[in-house]
């Protein structure tokens, strides 16, 4: 007999969990979460767990570390209601740019959550757009990295830019703007940047390898958080001679002076995705905002039936 589908959020981020189960035809399992005086976080679920598959959705939000802890309290209290399985859905996976050590005595904190959500229980991990595609070796239980590549690269077919580039922010996106600039039939151009040493939001974008020249240029990053690297990227374009340059990014992190530097950057939009909630404070006229809802669900789907995730995405989920 087929297990019951139980369907969780957390305070993160409700409205894309709702979202998502709507398209899956389901309603939200009711939760308590409550925060005593002291700030510890109380979790209860009204209905049954037992034997149950429970996928638990909460992005790793602007306040971050609370939204992780009130993640693994959710977890371990499903855990100890028998739920038969248990996906963490995270949207937005906190830490992600600690994967690794690039100087002496610094910890690799991707590594640490990925250890956290699996001694809290549990069993599957999914996420979208991984800032490094490393980060699923870190886990011991199966892990389903989606890609909003499908709803990014359709919003860009709907405006139908003539004469577009891809441009890749820095070297580390190069692969990934390769791969929609394959898709959308585009050329590509890649941004060389230099990161002065001992700072971390600071960016000097130094030149430009492609022709951008007279042209559309769409700036592909998986996130942008205080928006240095793709503001720096898009004048430097500007002043190479790109008649537009638009941003397009997975995860609106946004933090300190972002929405600034976008406004007074040479970007004339911004195409970002729901895995994130963007406050109406910092929704601009730049921002156009696409939903990972569907694809989400289809993957969660996907696991609720022992089917492949991969097939919903043609392969393209692959973390690169």
């Amino acid at each position: 007999m087929h297990s019951q589908m139980v369907l969780v959020t957390g305070r993160a981020h409700p409205v894309l969990a709702e979202e998502i189960a709507a398209y899956l035809g389901v309603e939200l399992s009711k939760t308590h979460l409550r925060d005593f005086a002291n700030g510890e976080i109380h979790c209860r679920y009204d209905a049954s767990m037992r034997g149950a598959d429970v996928f638990i959705v909460q992005t790793h939000g602007r306040s971050v570390n609370d939204a992780l802890i009130e993640q693994l309290i959710m977890i371990d209290a499903a855990k100890r209601a028998s739920a038969k399985r248990i996906t963490a859905v995270c949207p937005y996976y906190g830490y992600s740019r600690q994967d690794r050590k690039a100087t002496g005595r610094e910890p690799i904190t991707a590594k640490l959550v990925a250890d956290m959500l699996q001694v809290a229980g549990a069993h599957r991990v999914v996420s979208v757009d991984l800032h490094s595609g490393q980060i699923q070796g870190f886990f011991d239980v199966p892990f389903d990295h989606l890609t909003s590549l499908p709803v990014l690269e359709g919003e860009i077919r709907k405006m139908a830019p003539g004469d577009l580039v891809v441009v890749a922010p820095d070297a580390g996106r190069v692969k990934v703007a390769e791969r929609y600039s394959q898709h959308l039939g585009a050329d590509l151009a890649v941004v060389h940047k230099r990161r002065p040493k001992g700072t971390a939001n600071e960016v000097e974008a130094l030149q430009v390898v492609g022709e951008v020249d007279g042209r559309r240029c769409v700036l592909v990053d998986d996130m942008i958080d205080t928006a240095g690297t793709i503001c720096a990227a898009a004048n430097l374009l500007s002043e190479r001679g790109a008649v537009e340059v638009w941003a397009m990014a997975t995860h609106p992190v946004l933090s300190g002076p972002a929405i600034e530097r976008l406004e007074h950057s040479a970007i004339s939009k911004v195409i970002v995705t729901n895995t994130l909630p963007l406050p109406d404070e910092m929704m601009t006229a730049k921002f156009q905002v696409v939903s990972v809802a569907r694809i989400i669900a289809d993957a969660i789907n996907a696991v609720f039936e022992e089917a492949s995730v991969s097939e919903i995405f043609g392969g393209d989920n692959l973390a690169i």
